[in-house]
Order: C-alpha cells, then sequence, then structure tokens
C-alpha cells in the first residue's frame, strides 16, 4: 500500500466518524424545545454550542472531501499556491492541507 493509499484510508475513516457524529448533532438541534421556560433557556445555549460544533464538522468533512478528491485525481500533495511538494511530515501532521509550510505563511 502506498503512502496515498493510506492516507485515504484514514481520511475515510475520519470522514465515517464525522458524518455519525454530524448526524447525532443534527438530531440533537431538531428536537422539540421543552414546554419550560428555564430548561428552554438552557437548551437553547446548547444548541448555539451545537451549531459550533456542526459547522466545524462540516468545515472538516469538506477538507476530507477536497483531499480524497486530489488523492484520486493525483495532485495531492503538491501545493496549490507554488505547486512544489508538501513536505510529507506536514500531510501526516495535517492531511487536509493544500499548501507547503512556505506558502502557508
Amino acid at each position: 500500500m502506498n503512502q496515498h493509499e493510506e492516507i485515504a484510508r484514514t481520511l475515510n475513516t475520519r470522514l465515517a466518524e464525522l458524518q455519525r457524529h454530524l448526524s447525532k448533532v443534527d438530531a440533537e438541534l431538531h428536537k422539540r424545545l421543552s414546554a419550560n421556560s428555564e430548561d428552554q433557556a438552557i437548551e437553547l445555549e446548547n444548541r448555539d454550542t451545537l451549531e459550533v460544533i456542526e459547522q466545524s464538522d462540516i468545515r472538516e468533512i469538506r477538507q476530507i472531501q477536497a483531499a480524497l478528491t486530489r488523492i484520486a485525481d493525483g495532485t495531492y500533495g503538491t501545493c496549490a499556491k507554488c505547486g512544489r511538494p508538501i513536505d510529507p511530515k506536514r500531510l501526516k501532521a495535517l492531511p487536509t492541507a493544500v499548501t507547503c509550510i512556505s506558502c502557508s505563511a
């Protein structure tokens, strides 16, 4: 198995985890509010937090999908700005990286 296949497997595993988590968050966001006004206040505060979590999950899902697309089309590991290879250490630490260290600054 080459390095990109291993990264794709890891990304697909993470993608599945995020999709399951997002489904749970979405279910919580669509629950009916309690009839009790004090409980409603707490539930609304929790919804604000869940919305932030939801947006974070969606952002990461999009980054993973984009990385998987780059792996599939053969552009993974190439800096989107300068066209040079992205250091494998950077890709190991941040598999969704689209730029090399120099261009990310």
